[in-house]
């Protein structure tokens, strides 16, 4: 994803001036056994073999994070789902979807523990864009969800 992108004069107003250097921001969203150290070399050495010969290409790494995917044969993941289907009235449908949570694969390396992240948006809520919303109805099915997860992950756990 190309989040900002930006060269030559970005002051107010109007400048003639042909830019002497332009910048990017990108960020990529990996999958389970993608290394992000290892795509960061390889997007480098990419990026660094397209320019051409009269440009400089400069990759600055900033940060990064394993993949991770939720089990669904996990304690966690069916005392969720078992929360959403007495919640909501259907069972829950499992998604990959992209986030970038990187401590969530360290916890599990780490702590030896499954996360389960349970969501309660909807694709139309427009995440982390300008028109971002989050509607009330989910909002309140969320706090009716997340007891019953509690309560199904104990009973699930003896």
């Amino acid at each position: 994803d190309v989040n900002g992108i930006w060269g030559g004069y970005t002051g107010e107003g109007a400048k003639t001036v042909i830019a002497s250097k332009a910048y990017a921001k990108i960020s990529m969203r990996l999958v389970p056994n993608q290394d992000w150290n290892e795509i960061t070399e390889l997007f480098t050495k990419h990026f660094e073999s397209i320019g051409p010969k009269s440009v400089k290409v400069k990759v600055t790494p900033h940060h990064g994070g394993q993949g991770y995917v939720t089990p669904i044969d996990s304690i966690g993941y069916k005392a969720a789902n078992k929360a959403y289907t007495e919640t909501f009235g259907v069972p829950a449908i499992p998604v990959r979807s992209g986030g970038s949570i990187p401590i969530v694969a360290l916890f599990e390396k780490e702590l030896k523990s499954k996360t389960i992240l349970m969501g309660f948006g909807l694709d139309s809520d427009a995440i982390h864009s300008p028109n971002e919303h989050f509607g009330i109805f989910n909002y309140l099915k969320g706090i009716e969800t997340i007891p019953l997860f509690y309560k199904y992950f104990v009973e699930l756990s003896k």
